[in-house]
């Protein structure tokens, strides 16, 4: 039996964390997800965010490399995520 927390993390915090988030092409999609994130992680700077169109347009997903400062940070981050409108699926 192992005796290990299954609550701890193998990470070392801070942590350089890609996130990804993937929905449907629309106007304001990109503004809407990035105000999700600069609530979690201020600080994050344009170069460490990518943008990728899928091969008909119809779909972005879009990659934020935050320095995540904790577990529960990151948790927190993938739940306002998931419950923002559009989000189709977030990695």
């Amino acid at each position: 039996m192992s005796t290990t927390d299954p609550a701890a993390s193998p990470l070392q915090f801070p942590t350089d964390y890609p996130i990804k988030v993937v929905g449907r092409t629309s106007r304001d999609f990109r503004a809407r997800i990035d105000a999700v994130v600069t609530q979690y992680s201020p600080s994050l700077s344009t170069d460490r965010i990518s943008e990728r169109a899928s091969g008909a347009g119809n779909f972005i997903s879009i990659t934020y490399t935050i320095v995540a400062e904790s577990r529960e940070q990151v948790t927190a981050l993938v739940g306002a995520l998931v419950a923002t409108e559009g989000v189709m699926m977030v990695i």
